[in-house]
């Protein structure tokens, strides 16, 4: 390396024209926590138990193992390029713009997603004092929960409006409740616990074995559950100090996840009362749980007070994770207008920093995903898919990264990279897999939709942004390759009768074929990445002004 190049990879960094640097570590850990802890708590321990039994609490601890790698690799990527909405622009400095508008497609989807998911979760447990906003037998939301979901949201968008310091207060307050209120639920059902329960109903400990265990973690909300750590890149724009702070958050907000969903499963097995599982957990028939897990459980073991306590949560913390996931939502868009994927109106932000289009187009569109998915659980499965396709973009960047500038600054490092960097893509490729194929063709189609959009868009702009399609060319093989392995392999992913997968790959040796096709595609993709002087150059170009400048809002 050149004494020029090696400066150029040293000093080279992104910038954020129109945001204000507000959030502290506090600040940027709650943004993460908050969307850790969200609805994936108040129904997940239900799900993974009726799925597992008592060896739910081991899907959590393997999906907290997974989550924790996964975070220590944005970890690095965040503190080494703060940028918003950065899972959407790693991908792109890495690879240029074929691979940045998958990736950047995923991360949208994922965050724009989340906000009507949380809104179901609300209306769900809410229609225990109002039961016109949920249907508990077709557990859907009715009509008049359709109509208070979609003022949720508008709700959501008028909070955000607010400058980022004022807003991180409202939701450090949020969030505060949030970590205290499931803390609250353990210590009290503690004194309720029956370990026979582990093994309740003649089933044993693992009813269904290894593959029912594989398959809760997409499928029973546990990965969705443990998503949102990325906020704090998705917020790095706006973080304070944020090669210190930004990865303290980060660490801190998964750990802090990862103690309260283990001990919140374990207490939920060990406090539900005997004589309720005499078929086991996927036996319950109790309405007050199966529509409010916690709370349901509290009023039955008679801890009346503890189960109101419980459904006041229930409002709040969906809704914090609905808004902050709003926030999150109009800085991916911030970030994907930075690599000009998307109109150049989404960089436009107001006086107080916030970027008001993306606001509003997210309140938009993600009216649009409360049509075709009425319930919670119902969006679970294809949220996780799309989370865990973001996700995977992290290490195949980091390892670029590693290789492209070597010698750049980067305040935290993740130690063993080289191996925990190809590890991460195959949990990343095996969490995909393990959702099952009706999930995969689903997500296969919302990704050629993404495609179509921003393609569309690209051209009607004459924009230019360089695609580099070989460095690329790895990405649809991946795809369908893992959409092949999905078809072949023993996870189906939904409740269609006959299955839509054949099974005929061997289970475990199914989960051997994904490790080694991900390895494949992970050195394909290193091989490929784009030599250094581009990937500066793609860098470089987000240190300036966007092309061209949004107006400021008045007000």
């Amino acid at each position: 390396m050149s004494s020029n190049t090696e400066a150029a990879a040293t000093t080279a960094a992104p910038a954020d024209v129109g945001l204000k640097r507000e959030l502290g570590l506090i600040g940027a850990t709650w943004a993460s926590e908050t969307s850790i802890i969200g609805s994936g708590w108040l129904f997940g321990s239900l799900f993974a138990a009726q799925a597992v039994g008592g060896a739910a609490i081991l899907d959590w601890i393997i999906a907290g193992i997974v989550v924790m790698i996964l975070a220590l690799v944005h970890a690095e990527l965040g503190a080494m390029y703060p940028v918003s909405g950065g899972t959407g622009r790693f991908p792109h400095f890495a690879f240029g713009g074929a691979a940045g508008y998958g990736f950047g497609f995923f991360a949208y989807l994922q965050a724009v997603t989340i906000a009507p998911i949380e809104c179901f979760a609300f209306m769900e447990y809410a229609a225990h004092f109002w039961p016109a906003l949920y249907n508990t037998k077709k557990m859907n939301v009715t009509g008049t929960g359709f109509i208070f979901t979609i003022i949720l949201m508008a709700l959501f968008v008028a909070v955000n409006f607010l400058a980022m310091r004022i807003f991180a207060r409202v939701n450090n307050v949020l969030t505060w409740w949030k970590v205290a209120i499931p803390i609250l639920a353990i210590i009290v059902l503690l004194f309720k616990f029956h370990g026979g329960n582990f093994t309740a109903g003649g089933q044993g400990f693992m009813p269904g074995g290894a593959h029912a265990l594989f398959n809760a973690l997409p499928a029973s909300g546990i990965v969705f559950a443990y998503s949102g750590f990325e906020q704090a890149d998705q917020l790095a724009g706006e973080i304070k100090d944020p090669q210190r702070n930004l990865p303290r958050a980060i660490i801190l907000a998964v750990t802090i996840g990862i103690i309260i969903y283990c001990l919140l499963q374990l207490v939920f097995i060990g406090a539900m009362p005997h004589d309720l599982l005499n078929k086991g957990f996927a036996g319950i028939t109790n309405t007050d749980i199966l529509s409010g897990p916690f709370a349901g459980l509290a009023g039955v073991v008679g801890l009346a007070w503890l189960a109101f306590v419980l459904r006041i949560d229930a409002f709040i913390s969906p809704s914090g994770t609905g808004l902050i996931y709003t926030t999150g939502t109009s800085r991916v868009s911030y970030g994907l207008a930075r690599n000009r994927y998307a109109p150049a109106a989404l960089t436009w932000t107001d006086k107080r920093g916030v970027p008001w289009v993306g606001l509003l187009c997210a309140f938009i569109i993600g009216l649009f995903f409360l049509l075709p998915f009425p319930s919670w659980h119902s969006l679970v499965s294809l949220i996780t898919g799309a989370s865990v396709l973001m996700y995977a973009g992290a290490p195949l960047s980091m390892g670029a990264f590693r290789r492209q500038v070597p010698d750049a600054e980067r305040p935290y490092r993740l130690p063993a990279a080289g191996v925990l960097g190809p590890l991460a893509f195959i949990i990343a490729d095996l969490l995909i897999y393990w959702s099952g194929w009706e999930t995969v063709w689903k997500l296969g189609v919302v990704l050629i939709i993404g495609y179509a959009v921003m393609g569309a868009f690209r051209i009607s702009k004459n924009l230019r942004p360089p695609l580099e399609a070989k460095h690329a060319i790895w990405i649809p093989v991946w795809l369908i390759g893992l959409g092949i392995i999905s078809w072949q392999g023993q996870f189906a992913g939904g409740a269609v009768k006959p299955p839509l997968n054949t099974a005929n790959i061997p289970f475990w040796w199914d989960i051997v074929v994904v490790a080694v096709f991900s390895l494949i595609i992970y050195y394909w993709a290193m091989y490929s990445r784009l030599p250094q002087e581009k990937m500066l150059a793609l860098v470089e170009e987000q240190a300036h002004e966007p092309e061209p400048p949004g107006p400021a809002l008045a007000g």
